[in-house]
C-alpha cells in the first residue's frame, strides 16, 4: 500500500506541476477563438465600408465630378449678374427662394443669358447657367474687338444704344451690359442705357441690339456681291477696298 501511495503521489505531483502551464495554455487557447470572431467581423466590416469598396466609391464620385468640371471648363466665361431673394407667405410662415441671372460667353463672339429659380443660391445659379448655355447667339465682331456698326435695342421700358469704338477705348458700359460685352469678347464699345435699371430688361434690350448686328460678309452674301464692292463705295480706292475685304473675318 505505501508503494502504491507513493506511485500515486508521483503521478499526481507532475499533474499538479503541469496544471498551471496547461491552464495558461488552455486559457490562451480559449481566448484566441474568442478574439478571432471579434476581429473577423471588424475586418469584414472594414472591407465593406472603409476598405476597397469605399475607395472605389470615392474614386468613382471624383471621376464623375472631374468629368463635369472638364465639361464646364471648356472656355466658357460665366458671370453672375444679379440674385434676387423672393419670399412666399404660407400657412406656417414665409418660404424663401432665390432667382439668379447669369450671362455666359466664349469671348469669341458667342454670348447668352439665362435665369433660374431655386430654394438655394447655388442651385439657382446652376439652373441659370444651364439655361444660358442653351440659348447662346453669335454676334459678328469687327477685327475681333468691337462691333461692326451702331445699334439700338429695346425691351419693355429699357432702351440701350451700342456704338462701335476705335482701339483703346475699352468697354464703356455699366452693370449688366458690361457683363454681356466682357463675355462676348468685345474690347472697345460705347453704350448708353435709358429708361430703366432693371437688369433683366437691360440685358434683354442689349441682346435685341446685338441681334441686329450684321457684317459686310453676310450682307455681301445676301445681296450676291463681293465684300470689296460694298467697302469701296465710301470713296476708297479698289486696292484699299480689297485690303479691307481681306481683313474682314466675319
Amino acid at each position: 500500500m505505501p508503494e502504491g501511495t507513493d506511485a500515486a503521489a508521483e503521478q499526481a505531483t507532475p499533474a499538479v506541476a503541469e496544471t498551471p502551464s496547461e491552464a495558461a495554455d488552455n486559457q490562451s487557447a480559449a481566448q484566441e477563438p474568442s478574439a478571432q470572431p471579434t476581429e473577423q467581423p471588424k475586418q469584414q466590416r472594414g472591407r465593406g465600408r472603409g476598405g476597397n469598396d469605399r475607395g472605389r466609391g470615392r474614386g468613382g464620385r471624383d471621376n464623375r465630378r472631374g468629368g463635369r468640371r472638364e465639361e464646364e471648363d471648356d472656355g466658357i466665361i460665366e458671370k453672375l449678374v444679379h440674385i434676387n431673394r423672393v419670399s412666399k407667405t404660407v400657412k406656417g410662415g414665409k418660404r424663401f427662394g432665390f432667382a439668379a441671372l447669369v450671362v455666359v460667353g466664349d469671348g469669341q463672339g458667342r454670348v447668352g443669358f439665362g435665369h433660374g429659380k431655386a430654394r438655394e443660391v447655388p442651385e439657382a445659379i446652376t439652373k441659370a447657367t444651364a439655361a444660358a448655355r442653351k440659348k447662346m447667339i453669335r454676334v459678328p465682331l469687327k477685327e475681333g474687338r468691337t462691333l461692326h456698326h451702331d445699334g439700338n435695342g429695346r425691351f419693355g421700358a429699357g432702351k440701350v444704344t451700342v456704338r462701335t469704338a476705335p482701339p483703346g477705348t475699352g468697354i464703356i458700359a455699366g452693370g449688366p451690359m458690361r457683363a454681356v460685352f466682357e463675355s462676348l469678347g468685345v474690347a472697345d464699345v460705347v453704350t448708353k442705357s435709358v429708361g430703366t435699371s432693371n437688369p433683366y430688361n437691360m440685358i434683354r434690350a442689349t441682346f435685341d441690339a446685338l441681334l441686329d448686328q450684321t457684317s459686310p460678309k453676310s450682307v455681301a452674301q445676301r445681296r450676291g456681291k463681293k465684300v470689296a464692292d460694298l467697302l469701296g463705295r465710301g470713296g476708297a480706292s479698289a486696292a484699299e477696298a480689297e485690303a479691307d475685304a481681306a481683313a474682314v473675318v466675319e
